[in-house]
């Protein structure tokens, strides 16, 4: 019973981990989202709009990872939450500043 456990425990993705790989998907869909856009010719207003649309699951993923891994590190679920929507709202805010960089010097973004 023990040994199962402990397997199981092993088994399970560390929340370090559940993070670095959501966060990971999350800005690689927001950077697809940011070049479609710019390429789409976005105005900077329907950008900001279509930004909190896009990548939910991505972001819903990221979210609920950093949530796990607050919890786990012993924050409350308020702190927790907080602290996750707060990441959230840096990335979206980051692109925005992004797209508003690209977009007034016609340029896109490299691939990375």
């Amino acid at each position: 019973m023990l040994i199962t456990s402990l397997l199981l425990a092993m088994a399970a993705p560390s929340p370090t981990a559940a993070v670095d790989t959501s966060r990971a998907a999350f800005t690689k869909c927001l950077r697809d989202h940011l070049k479609k856009s710019l390429e789409d010719k976005m105005g900077d207003a329907e950008y900001e709009m279509a930004i909190k649309g896009a990548c939910t699951a991505e972001r819903t993923a990221f979210r609920q990872a950093v949530v796990a891994f607050d919890r786990a590190s012993g924050d409350s679920e308020a702190n927790a939450t907080e602290n996750a929507d707060m990441q959230v709202d840096d990335y979206h805010v980051n692109f925005i500043e992004k797209f508003k960089d690209y977009s007034s010097t016609n340029t896109l973004p490299g691939d990375s």
